[in-house]
């Protein structure tokens, strides 16, 4: 399959929001400057609106504007939009997660390669981590912007950093790699694992959060480096975050650089959630697995007679990103008003069961209620059921009853 648009990858965070773009023909993701021939990537997440107008701004322009009391500056608008708190400016009110859509509307008219784009084919937002709020969130100003469900995906950091990682020359991941996050007042480091003994090769990311380093730094880092790497082999270590600017980095640099290669920049996620959205949508041999933080740890499946075979029918399957999948299908009941549903580790052969009773189901004949269940995911471990009475055509009206279970893994 390959695909002839655009593939928008948004690392977003409270603070600031980083856009890269990729297509089928390019070499690698390109990052969008908000100021041309510049590496300016770096947007913080806030909007403005001019004193007594309706005009919006958006990033350094927002900030620049507020402090010349030209307009109004909103602060932490990606927590308020996740609070779907109100926001209010010149005697009128806002909903936080409107000024959000407004903000996204805004990176797309950034001039350069953003207006040059003709259609998007998936549009992947990265966050540090994804909730069950920041999915519903993001459906929102998606829907807004004119994207269907399927044109987006929600991705965390550490699986970006996967996707990124192993894009590149074959030579930077014959090793280890380490990555370090300074973005905040905190130093975390991932470090990617690959067997290579499976086919495909199993990918493991072992994440550390170092704590706060804010005085000798030098020599905190230091010593984070050596707890990391040890003397182990890796063949790159990738540094990202406003914490690493300055010029504060000398004997910590010379330690890390010893026989890797040491990159440094702002922009890795957003590529990496390019590169995620490009693989994933078949575009590419991947010969690797990873089953990270958000991937289901569940099989969910019904016993189902088909033309009188008895068979397992999967309503949702482990591997799969939480929030990307849902199942569904419509069945007859046949005896007891109950619905089994048997739940399996992946990487177990076992299998246990729930059965979920129907209380107070209309008194019919046999074969004659058809039940549509629904399977939605509410977290990596947990899954919702719904299960609706649907009657059966002329002979028994729907009673409209609902039953609602969630399903985890024990």
């Amino acid at each position: 399959m390959s695909s002839e648009g655009a593939f928008l990858g948004i690392d977003i965070s409270a603070k600031s929001t980083v856009v890269s773009l990729y297509k089928a023909d390019m070499a690698e993701p390109s990052t969008v400057s908000t100021v041309l021939g510049e590496e300016c990537y770096s947007i913080p997440t806030t909007v403005a609106k001019r004193v007594g107008m309706s005009q919006w701004f958006f990033g350094d322009e927002a900030i620049k504007r507020s402090r010349t009391k030209e307009a109004v500056l909103v602060e932490d608008l990606f927590t308020l939009a996740l609070k779907k708190d109100m926001v209010f400016i010149d005697d009128s009110s806002y909903e936080a997660q409107d000024l959000l859509v407004i903000f996204f509307n805004k990176i797309f008219s950034i001039p350069g390669p953003m207006a040059a784009m003709d259609s998007i084919d998936k549009l992947i937002i990265c966050v540090e981590q994804v909730s069950l709020e920041i999915m519903e969130l993001m459906n929102y100003v998606a829907s807004k912007l004119g994207f269907s469900s399927k044109q987006l995906m929600l991705i965390d950091r550490n699986e970006c950093f996967y996707y990124y990682a192993l894009s590149q020359k074959p030579e930077l991941f014959l090793y280890k790699v380490a990555l370090f996050d300074y973005s905040g007042s905190n130093v975390i480091s991932c470090v990617l694992n690959r067997n290579q003994s499976t086919r495909p090769q199993l990918i493991t990311l072992d994440v550390a959060n170092h704590g706060d380093i804010i005085d000798n730094r030098d020599e905190l880092f230091e010593k984070i480096i050596t707890d990391t790497i040890g003397n182990e082999l890796y063949s790159a270590v990738y540094l990202v975050g406003d914490g690493f600017d300055g010029d504060w980095m000398k004997s910590s640099l010379t330690k890390l650089c010893k026989g890797r290669k040491v990159f440094l920049g702002k922009n890795l996620y957003s590529k990496g959630a390019c590169y995620a959205g490009y693989i994933k949508e078949g575009n590419r041999d991947w010969p690797f697995i990873f089953i990270g933080d958000n991937d289901l740890k569940m099989n969910l499946s019904i016993k189902i007679l088909d033309n009188n075979v008895m068979k397992f029918y999967t309503l949702i399957d482990a591997g799969q990103s939480w929030y990307d999948v849902k199942g569904e299908c419509e069945v007859i009941l046949d005896g007891e008003p109950e619905i089994e549903f048997f739940i399996q580790r992946p990487e177990s052969r076992e299998a246990h069961t729930e059965v979920l009773e129907l209380t107070d189901m209309p008194k019919r004949e046999n074969r004659t209620t058809r039940l549509r269940i629904e399977a939605s995911p509410v977290s990596d471990v947990a899954v919702s059921i719904a299960i609706t009475d649907l009657g059966f055509g002329e002979i028994s009206a729907a009673s409209g009853k609902k039953w609602e279970h969630i399903i985890s893994i024990k």
